[in-house]
């Protein structure tokens, strides 16, 4: 048996928020609806399955704790890094 796609998004407004925030998440057909939609609107995607996972245990609209903090800094540089090189969006 495979491993279904599994997808979580994410916001952060530096402006107004402390840490970025867990928006959708699932698998099968609505980790692709998020793909897609991501894909549709231009935003970085960046592939982490270890992190996928464990950002999919969150609850929706909770903020990313500490703890995962190491690990996404190094998902935001990565999403910097593709801004710098399509800055489109």
């Amino acid at each position: 048996m495979t491993e279904r796609q599994r997808a979580v998004a994410l916001r952060y407004d530096h402006d107004h928020e402390s840490a970025p925030r867990v928006m959708a998440k699932g698998q099968g057909p609505v980790a692709e609806r998020i793909v897609a939609l991501a894909l549709e609107h231009g935003i970085p995607l960046h592939e982490d399955r270890d992190l996928v996972h464990l950002l999919g245990a969150l609850d929706l609209d909770v903020e990313v704790p500490p703890a995962l903090y190491h690990a996404l800094a190094e998902v935001l540089a990565h999403l910097y890094r593709a801004n710098q090189q399509n800055p489109k969006g």
